[in-house]
């Protein structure tokens, strides 16, 4: 994979988990935090912080997984 595909999916899908580029992608999620630390370096991807747990109460998923990040036009 290269920055182009992971730019090409952020573009599509506009708001996406870590968890969701791990599992598309096939990739260890810090090699994609990296990658996604280029994007956002350049302003094209922002972190957003997650409000709350993920939507149950179960508390087995991985807080580092849940991580979302929105691509940006520039300019928005």
């Amino acid at each position: 994979m290269i920055l182009s595909d992971l730019r090409q999916y952020l573009k599509q899908q506009h708001r996406v988990a870590l968890k969701d580029l791990v599992n598309h992608f096939n990739v260890d999620a810090d090699a994609l935090r990296g990658m996604l630390g280029k994007w956002i370096s350049k302003g094209n991807v922002r972190r957003l912080t997650p409000e709350g747990n993920c939507g149950t109460s179960c508390c087995k998923c991985d807080p580092a997984l849940t991580e979302l990040y929105e691509w940006v036009e520039k300019g928005n």
